[in-house]
């Protein structure tokens, strides 16, 4: 009965605490990458200091603009069945 009554009353946050799992989850393993790769963070360091920083940023958004179309593309992709299985969803 208590559980019930818990899962209504909790439905209106229900939608934002997925999101925050799955935030949680990403920085867990981007976390988890970075300790076992420390070599990405040396070189990216290491690209910091040898590049001015107006590259860096503009460098940084064509890599971040690249990045979400290949995000988008592939949920695209998924959604019309066309996904890769080795990125599908069991």
């Amino acid at each position: 009965m208590q559980r019930r009554q818990l899962e209504r009353d909790a439905q209106p946050i229900s939608s934002g605490l997925r999101m925050a799992d799955s935030v949680a989850t990403g920085l867990r393993s981007a976390s988890s990458y970075v300790r076992t790769h420390p070599e990405v963070v040396t070189a990216a360091v290491a690209l910091l200091v040898v590049l001015k920083p107006g590259r860096v940023w503009l460098w940084s958004k064509r890599g971040f603009l690249a990045w979400r179309s290949w995000h988008l593309l592939r949920q695209k992709l998924s959604a019309l069945g066309l996904s890769h299985p080795r990125h599908s969803q069991p």
